[in-house]
């Protein structure tokens, strides 16, 4: 299944706040929406914080950190024709 990620970036490595709107996506396929979130945490070198929140209609949302700051991930379900500038 394919699922687009919303990574809404919320510190820079230095643990400041970044400006509203900080915000980039990306699309992937998986089994599932925390599958998906384990992939694009993998891929990035980063690791989950707490745990990944579930939704109906496979949607989920994570916050993940990596050296680049700490961002939240929001994942819903794609249009298999669906596609974005900067899309993995």
């Amino acid at each position: 299944m394919r699922f687009t990620i919303e990574q809404r970036h919320l510190t820079d490595d230095h643990g400041k706040p970044l400006r509203p709107g900080a915000v980039s996506f990306h699309v992937y396929d998986g089994e599932s929406a925390e599958d998906v979130v384990r992939i694009f945490v993998k891929k990035n070198a980063a690791e989950v914080l707490g745990d990944v929140l579930q939704f109906p209609g496979y949607q989920a949302v994570a916050t993940m950190r990596s050296q680049a700051g700490v961002f939240t991930l929001q994942v819903t379900p794609a249009s298999a024709t669906f596609s974005s500038p900067g899309s993995s």
